[in-house]
C-alpha cells in the first residue's frame, strides 16, 4: 500500500565545456544522481530558490539561468515505494552556467553528458554503437512483436526515433531514444527495475547496456533536459548563458554542436548569427598560436526586443542515420 506523496526537487545544471557538454552530478563513488533533495513547504518560499539553494548545499555552486524543465511522477520510480513508501514526485529545473569547481566533498562532480547518452554524439558521424548494439536490438524487438500490424508499428517508431530506413535523425528526439532503449534493455536501469519489481534475473534485459547508468530515473531527466535545449537552440538564445561575456564565432559554434551533438556548416551558421543580430564586435580580437586573429562578440540583448524568436538556429542540418 502507498502512503501518501512526497514531493521533491531535482536540478539538471548543464555546461559545455571544451567543447564537451557537461552535466553536474552527485554521489561520486557510488551511484550518481543529479542533485535533489525534499521540498520544506515551511523553509522554501518558492520552488526556484529552493533549488538554487540545493545545488548550494550539495555543490557549493551558485546559479544563473533556471528555469523549469518538468514534472516526474511515474509509479515506482524511487524504488522504496514498492515497499510501501511514498509515490515520490519530483519537479525538475534546468539551469545553464558556465562550469566552475564544486565542492567535493559532497561527492558531487562534473561529467560528460554523453558518458550517460553515447548514442546522442554525432559531431564524428553515427555512433557506432548504434548499428553494433542497437540497430540489431530493434529488429529482434519488432521481430518479436505479437502480430504483423504490431511489428510494423514498431519499425516505424524505430526509424523515426532513431532516424533508420531512410529516416532523417531529429536531435530533439532525445527522450524517444532514451525511453526506446529502455523498453528494449539496452540500458542499465532497465534490468535493475526489472528486478526490483520481482520479475527475477531471468526476466530482466540482457545486455549490452549502453552509457554510464545513474541513479532512480535521472538519465530519464537528462535525456528531457537535453532534447529541451536542443529545441530552444532554434528559438531562445540560451546558448548564450554557457559562454563567457566576449567570445569567437568559432567558440559559439562550437558550444551549439556540442548541444546539438552534430556539425554545422561554418559559413552558413555565422551568416545566420549575424544576420539574425544575435551578436556585435566588441573591436577586440584574440590571438591564436596559429591562423589569423579571430574577432571577438558579445551577445546583442536588444535582439530580445526586436525579434520574438531570436534562436541561433541549426541552418541546414539534416542528418541521416
Amino acid at each position: 500500500m502507498i502512503r501518501g506523496v512526497e514531493l521533491g526537487l531535482v536540478a539538471l545544471v548543464a555546461a559545455v565545456t571544451e567543447e564537451q557538454p557537461r552535466v553536474l552530478v552527485v554521489g561520486a563513488g557510488g551511484e550518481e544522481a543529479l542533485p535533489g533533495d525534499d521540498l520544506d513547504p515551511e523553509r522554501d518560499r518558492t520552488l526556484e530558490l529552493a533549488v538554487r539553494a540545493l545545488v548550494a548545499r550539495q555543490a557549493g555552486f551558485e546559479l544563473g539561468y533556471v528555469e523549469q524543465l518538468y514534472t516526474f511522477g511515474n509509479r515506482f520510480r524511487d524504488p522504496r515505494e514498492r515497499a510501501g513508501g511514498a509515490r515520490r514526485i519530483s519537479i525538475a529545473y534546468l539551469a545553464l552556467v558556465r562550469e566552475a569547481p564544486v565542492d567535493a566533498r559532497g561527492g558531487a562532480l562534473w561529467r560528460g553528458t554523453y558518458e550517460y547518452l553515447p548514442w546522442e554524439d554525432w559531431r564524428g558521424g553515427r555512433p557506432g554503437l548504434i548499428d553494433r548494439h542497437v540497430v540489431p536490438a530493434l529488429e529482434r524487438w519488432a521481430r518479436a512483436a505479437p502480430d504483423r500490424g504490431e511489428g510494423r508499428r514498431r519499425r516505424e517508431r524505430a526509424d523515426i526515433v532513431f532516424g533508420l530506413g531512410g529516416a532523417p535523425w531529429d536531435g530533439e528526439r532525445v527522450l524517444d531514444r532514451y525511453e526506446l532503449l529502455y523498453e528494449v534493455g539496452l540500458v542499465e536501469e532497465a534490468g535493475r527495475d526489472a528486478l526490483a519489481a520481482g520479475g527475477g534475473a531471468e526476466s530482466a534485459p540482457a545486455a549490452p547496456r549502453l552509457g554510464r547508468p545513474m541513479a532512480l530515473d535521472c538519465r530519464r531527466i537528462l535525456a528531457s533536459a537535453l532534447g529541451r535545449l536542443r529545441g530552444k537552440l532554434r528559438y531562445r538564445p540560451v546558448v548564450f548563458e554557457l559562454l563567457p561575456r566576449n567570445f569567437t564565432l568559432l567558440s559559439l559554434q562550437r558550444t551549439v554542436e556540442a548541444l546539438a551533438g552534430v556539425r554545422l556548416h561554418k559559413q552558413n551558421f555565422r551568416r545566420l548569427v549575424e544576420a539574425g543580430g544575435l551578436v556585435e564586435g566588441t573591436g577586440r580580437v584574440e590571438t591564436r598560436s596559429v591562423g589569423r586573429p579571430a574577432e571577438r562578440f558579445r551577445f546583442r540583448r536588444e535582439v530580445l526586443r526586436e525579434r520574438p524568436a531570436p534562436g541561433v538556429g541549426l541552418p541546414g542540418l539534416r542528418v541521416h542515420g
